[in-house]
């Protein structure tokens, strides 16, 4: 029996049509993926390890109350932060200076250590 090429040709070619054709619907919701996860790089977030002298020092993150140091002074316990750009921390306590500083997350924890100094009145003067 002798094959025709002219009739293999086209089922040729219409195979190779259905494999792409697979591929590119398989294709998607591998680059959708990817992309999902580009997002979610872009937005990097990240968690600090608080560990305060004193310990019952308050912690602010952008001027709201979070906590206590003592409640973020733990890998399992740390204060997390969302979106990507500068956060202000604050950590302060009656009788001592306040500590600020301004952190951008870059996807990793991070430990501060915050050591208040006490307010001292000046020689000389009363007590305030």
């Amino acid at each position: 029996m002798r094959v025709r090429w002219t009739a293999v040709g086209p089922l040729v070619a219409a195979l190779a049509v259905g494999c792409a054709a697979k591929q590119e619907q398989e294709q998607p919701a591998t680059v959708a993926r990817a992309r999902e996860l580009m997002a979610s790089a872009e937005g990097k977030r990240g968690d600090l390890v608080l560990r305060c002298e004193p310990a019952d020092a308050e912690v602010l993150l952008d001027g709201v109350q979070q906590g206590l140091c003592s409640d973020f002074s733990s890998v399992s316990r740390s204060l997390r932060l969302g979106d990507s750009g500068f956060h202000q921390v604050e950590v302060k306590k009656r009788g001592f200076w306040p500590y600020t500083t301004y952190y951008e997350p870059s996807g990793a924890r991070v430990t501060l250590k915050v050591k208040l100094r006490p307010v001292v009145p000046e020689a000389g003067g009363g007590a305030p």
